[in-house]
């Protein structure tokens, strides 16, 4: 991508710990980090407008490569314009490459050093994706990050297994920088290496020299546990490039978040705001709420104070009927809510990072959610 259309600039970094806030400039816009990125797998996010969604604070989003190539396929979304075009939304767009398909869909599928080949789970059709076949889909697409494609494997694993998929990951990540042709599109290459200290190194040193825009830490998020994948992170982005965006794929929860952004992460994406939101549970500086529970029904109170979305202009009690009754508005309105909330987090973050005091930040908001008024809960319900 032109130096023009695709630039990051750090322009503030904490004196207490390696997070830092900035600016990267793509052909559709500029987004400050920390960022996160709703999901909108298919060209959405579930439920939302591109004007909700833009009212949430949200500046940029992902979509998938492998679901789109499917349906309703990446020659029709060139044919309607591009995915800025199809769905709507003039901000920045990330595209997966596909390479997360590789562990949710290992049954399905087979990979070797030419590609995965994939039975699609709406058709059983067999679709064949090499990196090249990835940065053409990609290119159709026309979104203005791609991700190269990589090979994924589930947490904990034998240490040949993770060694063999680093490896292809590079030469895979070779491949695609090699088959890029669009010059308004910024390819990130992917760092894997499982859990092992070195391997996360090795893999992240040897795609530094391969001199790509941004660089994301994948592979996690796939079974290991919080302190696992925090300790993958301190392994891993030390060996990263200073001064191109860092890119947590997957991941995830508040704390996590913020546990990333004291490590010098600048990018995340996750369905759990809006996978949660549909479920009725809504997060909170206090901890999250399970909308469902009975202790809510005569609550008169907004989920959040000071939150300004269009959720919290009504009471618990209603919201807890909407999914009760079985209305489509409540899904919709804790997914409002919730990304809001991630998007007020991250505005936060940055501006503590710049007044030097993220730590106090940190340390007030894992205090809150740790004395939260319900049980925390995970990814629950429908994908």
């Amino acid at each position: 991508m032109s130096d023009s259309l695709f630039s990051y600039e750090i322009q503030a970094s904490d004196a207490g710990c390696r997070a830092r806030c900035g600016t990267f400039l793509t052909a559709h816009g500029a987004v400050q980090t920390p960022a996160f990125m709703p999901v909108g797998t298919a060209a959405t996010v579930k439920g939302l407008e591109v004007d909700q969604l833009s009212a949430t604070g949200t500046r940029i989003v992902l979509a998938n490569t492998y679901h789109l190539a499917l349906r309703p396929g990446d020659d029709v979304v060139a044919g309607l314009g591009g995915l800025h075009s199809f769905m709507g939304w003039n901000g920045p767009i990330l595209t997966d490459s596909g390479g997360f398909q590789l562990f949710s869909l290992a049954q399905m599928t087979k990979v070797d050093d030419a590609g995965a080949v994939f039975r699609s789970h709406i058709d059983g059709w067999l679709l064949h994706l090499s990196p090249e076949d990835a940065v053409r889909i990609q290119e159709n697409l026309g979104s203005d990050i791609a991700m190269v494609l990589d090979h994924v494997v589930g947490l904990p694993n034998q240490d040949d297994v993770i060694r063999d998929a680093m490896e292809r990951s590079i030469r895979w990540a070779r491949r695609c920088r090699d088959a890029a042709t669009r010059p308004d599109q910024a390819q990130f290459a992917i760092v894997q290496g499982g859990l092992d200290p070195g391997m996360r190194a090795e893999c992240a040193q040897r795609l530094a020299e391969l001199r790509f825009p941004g660089y994301a830490i994948g592979g996690l998020s796939v079974g290991e546990t919080p302190e696992e994948m925090y300790q993958a992170l301190d392994a891993t982005i030390p060996s990263m490039p200073e001064n191109r965006p860092r890119y947590l794929m997957g991941v995830g929860r508040p704390q996590d978040l913020l546990e990333g952004v004291r490590r010098g992460v600048d990018m995340f994406d996750c369905v759990m705001p809006t996978r949660n939101g549909r479920n009725a549970l809504a997060f909170t500086d206090g901890g999250t709420l399970r909308l469902r529970n009975l202790k809510y029904q005569r609550d008169d109170r907004p989920l959040e104070e000071n939150c300004p979305c269009v959720a919290c202009r009504r009471s618990r009690g209603y919201l807890r009927h909407l999914f009760m009754a079985k209305e489509m508005l409540g899904p919709i309105l804790l997914s409002i809510h919730n990304i809001t909330y991630y998007q007020r987090l991250m505005a936060d973050a940055r501006t503590a990072i710049k007044r030097n005091r993220f730590a106090e930040f940190f340390g007030k908001k894992q205090a809150g959610w740790a004395a939260g008024e319900d049980e925390e809960e995970g990814n629950i319900g429908d994908p």
